[in-house]
């Protein structure tokens, strides 16, 4: 199969017979074979009536139902887990993504030997609000990353290849961010395409507010520090509990130091414990003494999962 199609929706029963009508228009114009597989995220209104309705018409449509809205991430990893096409082409059920962007995704992929292509939204028809964080979020995500050559992480219209889909894990919140999965999982060509975006046709977003920002950046923080430290907490746990223990412990020594030094000359001094300093010194030391624990205990739970030797193997022979 050339091409699977998937569509996370949740509330889009309006768009879906128009959506597919178009797809299924560009695959019989190029003669691709195909599938397209919409994944029902919980959705309130006739969305799962009309995917039905579109499948008893056509061969080429699959369905996913999810008893309850569990968020896009989860759609798109069954999704992937059911995708044939050795190309998988993810986009948004708002038909805000234009399926006349399908073939030459498809032909970066498979001439242009990209692993992942990400849509680029240059012109968006979005309110301000939407659109300025959007810019700060990607400038962020893109120096953390390293991935310099994108600009919008977020795009739901992206091509893969096959095997890319098949060895990321796709979850929480993580589908922002799966240009990075990819590269962490030994992926690293990833294109961008700039892409069509058209206003939304029926309803409103369902992906508004403030808190899918500030969520965006902890996702972020967590893929990074996952990505660095995941099988090594001992590396940053341990290294700066360490520091602080030794930073205290010197700085223990030196009161304990002056204060038998004034004895030894008979000058007054004050007790140890009447100096802030000892506090201090004492609190670093049992601080970097968690820390270095919180490292011991981190790499305990790394070594006894089960995937702790779950690394991405391209071929055996």
């Amino acid at each position: 199969m050339d091409i699977s199609v998937i569509i996370p929706l949740y509330n889009e029963a309006e768009s879906l017979p128009e959506l597919y009508a178009w797809i299924e228009r560009v695959m019989k114009e190029h003669g691709y074979s195909y599938e397209v597989i919409f994944v029902n995220d919980g959705s309130t209104d006739e969305s799962w009536q009309v995917i039905t309705d579109l499948k008893s018409k056509s061969s080429c449509v699959k369905g996913i139902k999810f008893r309850r809205n569990y968020g896009k991430s989860p759609a798109l990893y069954c999704g992937f887990e059911e995708a044939q096409g050795d190309v998988v082409i993810t986009m948004d059920a708002d038909l805000q993504d234009s399926p006349d962007e399908i073939p030459e995704l498809y032909r970066m992929i498979k001439e242009d030997g990209y692993d992942l292509v990400s849509g680029y939204k240059q012109k968006r028809y979005d309110p301000l609000s939407k659109t300025l964080p959007t810019k700060l979020f990607n400038a962020t995500a893109r120096k953390i990353s390293g991935i310099k050559n994108l600009h919008d992480f977020n795009c739901g219209l992206k091509a893969y290849r096959k095997a890319v889909v098949k060895n990321i894990e796709v979850y929480g919140e993580m589908h922002r961010y799966i240009p990075y999965l990819a590269k962490n999982a030994g992926f690293n060509k990833i294109g961008e395409k700039v892409v069509h975006h058209q206003a939304r046709k029926y309803g409103s977003s369902k992906f508004m507010g403030l808190n899918r920002f500030v969520n965006g950046y902890l996702d972020l923080l967590t893929l990074w520090f996952l990505s660095t430290f995941g099988k090594k907490p001992m590396h940053v746990f341990g290294f700066l509990g360490s520091i602080m223990f030794v930073i205290g412990f010197i700085a223990a020594t030196v009161i304990g130091a002056d204060k038998l030094w004034c004895l030894a000359n008979h000058i007054p001094q004050r007790l140890v414990t009447d100096s802030p300093y000892f506090y201090l010194a004492l609190t670093m030391m049992i601080i970097g003494t968690q820390l270095f624990l919180t490292g011991f205990l981190g790499d305990l739970i790394s070594r006894s999962s089960s995937n702790r030797n779950d690394y991405q193997i391209e071929e055996t022979i």
